[in-house]
């Protein structure tokens, strides 16, 4: 009979590392956006990831960050906002231009 420890399935494992999913999955519609010539959305898209990397770098505690946590609490949503709001004015104040070259 094999048995398991509560620390190392993959319940665990979830349980720490879904902000990270939460965060890819965003940045992975955003990029899929930018792929298929919506780069104005896509790029937004991944703007908003990282602003929820940092509101969830700071709202969870240690245990529950999981793969977020990089530098200290506060280092990490510094770079993290400041990265997305940067991205996201980007995002929104080029209005012509596209990815293709014609």
């Amino acid at each position: 009979m094999a048995t398991t420890r509560s620390g190392f399935g993959l319940r665990a494992r979830l349980r720490t590392h879904w902000p990270l999913l939460a965060v890819l999955g965003i940045a992975l519609v955003g990029l899929e956006r930018v792929v298929t010539e919506h780069w104005r959305e896509g790029s937004a898209a991944f703007a908003v990831a990282m602003l929820l990397a940092a509101g969830l770098r700071l709202a969870l505690p240690p245990d529950r960050v999981g793969l977020l946590a990089v530098r200290g609490r506060h280092a990490d949503a510094l770079v993290y906002g400041a990265f997305g709001l940067a991205v996201l004015l980007l995002a929104l104040t080029i209005t012509r231009g596209s990815l293709t070259i014609s």
